[in-house]
């Protein structure tokens, strides 16, 4: 017996291997489909996907035997990921010095026959094969010969499609992370921030309390200028907090209550407010939801409502309705439109689409990007749609 030698480049074949985390994987069917077929096509008893690791080769998918590997140093498929052919053949293993008195041969399975086709990654480098196994020799037809080069090159793609979700899997577990890492960081900046703000907006007004008759007007005007910056940007880092709380550790409570029960609650939050004409519309007798999240959603969208518009009455209307798997709830208003440019940029943190509301108030940007936040963790998707000069209406889910 000859045992088979390290490939050339061998350290480049295991790392190469090795990316593609699928030594010791539990038995996946769509690999045992491509055996199967493979003994069918060729006529034979045992077919194999064998992935030959440093000191063993090891089976993804083995066809009419047992083992799940073999000493790498009796392997028939060490053999095979060195052939200059690129399908190593041998129709008699007892006829073959290489083979003769392999205990694979002489005992258990009796290899006699053995042809395979090396699995190579799109670098060139060799895997491991897609072996046929008789225990009597025999000679493949071209056309079955032709049909495992076929077969091979599907064991192939289903290795790059794994690794291919393997590393997007492990950049979306990265991105989490830095995600998670970037909403800890604002959370704790704005926090340890606002601390300080707070004494420069004391003090500043204790300032123009005490001095206010000592100084001229130029002087009074800067002192309440900056007590109006610190309070805009006082509420700009309780925003980017409420923003970077971890909404999925907000509890997932739901509950079930009647329309007339959540109308009545959202209303006379607006009671006093004399602007406003809130109306609601459904066919619904209940919703089952968590309702401190969706009266947050509400909310953000009718308060940017009021705050934008550009008429004396601020009319919005909000629709609720259900499909199979969501509720679907249309907030529409009055107001002034928004561009369709701007209609996807405007869920994107910090995007602003004018300096200040209707009141002179600076926006933080952060309001739409939280509605957004707070949809997508509650199953759903939000898009907005407008008419210049007529309003906007937006359109979330929920799911049930």
């Amino acid at each position: 017996m000859i045992a088979p030698e390290k490939y050339i480049k061998e350290a480049e074949r295991l790392t190469e291997l090795k990316s593609y985390n699928i030594l010791d994987t539990l038995p996946d069917q769509d690999y045992d489909g491509l055996t199967k077929i493979a003994a069918q096509i060729c006529e034979v008893p045992i077919a194999l996907i064998s992935l030959v690791d440093d000191n063993r080769q090891w089976f993804k998918s083995s066809y009419g035997l047992d083992a799940t590997e073999t000493p790498r140093d009796v392997s028939f498929c060490g053999h095979a990921i060195n052939d200059k052919n690129n399908t190593l053949i041998v129709e008699d293993a007892r006829k073959d010095e290489r083979f003769f008195d392999n205990p694979l041969v002489i005992g258990g399975p009796e290899v006699i026959f053995y042809t395979g086709v090396p699995l190579k990654s799109s670098n060139g480098l060799p895997l491991g094969t897609l072996c046929v196994i008789d225990s009597k020799p025999r000679v493949l037809s071209d056309s079955q010969n032709e049909a495992l080069k076929a077969l091979s090159k599907q064991v192939i793609n289903l290795l790059a499609l794994r690794k291919k979700n393997y590393k997007l899997k492990d950049l979306n577990t990265q991105l989490e992370e830095k995600n998670s890492d970037l909403e800890q960081f604002a959370y704790a900046a704005s926090h340890d921030i606002k601390s300080p703000l707070s004494n420069i907006s004391n003090l500043a007004g204790m300032f123009l309390a005490d001095y206010k008759n000592k100084i001229d007007s130029n002087g009074v005007d800067i002192i309440e200028l900056i007590l109006k910056s610190t309070e805009q940007s006082y509420k700009f880092l309780d925003r980017l907090m409420e923003y970077s709380t971890k909404l999925d550790q907000l509890e997932d409570v739901k509950e079930d209550v009647t329309i007339t029960a959540f109308k009545k609650d959202i209303l006379e939050y607006y009671a006093n407010d004399p602007i406003l004409d809130l109306t609601f519309t459904s066919t619904l007798n209940k919703l089952h939801i968590n309702t401190v999240i969706i009266g947050q959603i509400l909310t953000n969208l009718i308060n940017n409502a009021e705050k934008y518009t550009d008429k004396p009455t601020v009319k919005v209307n909000v629709d609720i309705s259900e499909t199979e798997t969501h509720y679907k709830f249309i907030v529409s208003d009055n107001g002034p439109g928004i561009k369709e440019e701007y209609l996807e940029k405007i869920f994107k943190i910090f995007i602003k689409l004018s300096k200040t509301d209707k009141y002179g108030n600076e926006g933080s940007g952060l309001g739409l990007p939280i509605v957004s936040k707070l949809v997508n963790k509650s199953g759903g998707t939000i898009k907005a749609s407008s008419t210049i000069g007529e309003g906007s209406s937006f359109l979330f889910t929920i799911l049930k």
